[in-house]
């Protein structure tokens, strides 16, 4: 890529709109059963995330924390909604994802952020943090 010379006036960093749109696609594009299991779970992009969730993961900075899930997943009794229950929702947060994108250049904004949900839809599948490293590393060999 030839920085020299190049127009950048025509460039501009993802919108939140952009971000909803490679979410939806890595939704779209979910296998089966994973699809199927995850169409009641909303997805939400926010620029980072609020205060209190960082304090609550111990976080001093916004850009720790590139999606989170919240809600009850399938293994706690959330296949089934009861009265009053928010929705199971992934967040996404567009400027963490930005940065680590722009800091690890071996993969794309799409596959970044497929990556972070399908990770966070792990959660609402009843996976830990640790099952999913250990499935990763896994997936690598």
């Amino acid at each position: 890529m030839e920085v020299k010379g190049t127009d950048w006036s025509g460039f501009y960093a993802p919108t939140l709109d952009d971000f909803e749109a490679l979410a939806s696609q890595a939704l779209a594009n979910l296998p089966e059963p994973f699809k199927s299991l995850a169409a009641d779970v909303t997805c939400s992009v926010a620029e980072f995330a609020e205060d209190d969730v960082l304090k609550h993961f111990g976080m001093e900075s916004p850009f720790e924390l590139m999606g989170l899930f919240t809600g009850i997943g399938l293994t706690h009794d959330g296949a089934v909604p009861h009265t009053g229950q928010m929705p199971n929702t992934v967040f996404l947060y567009r400027r963490a994802i930005l940065d680590y994108w722009s800091e690890n250049d071996d993969n794309t904004l799409g596959e970044v952020v497929t990556h972070v949900l399908i990770h966070e839809l792990g959660h609402h599948f009843g996976f830990s943090d640790e099952d999913m490293e250990d499935i990763e590393a896994r997936a690598d060999e």
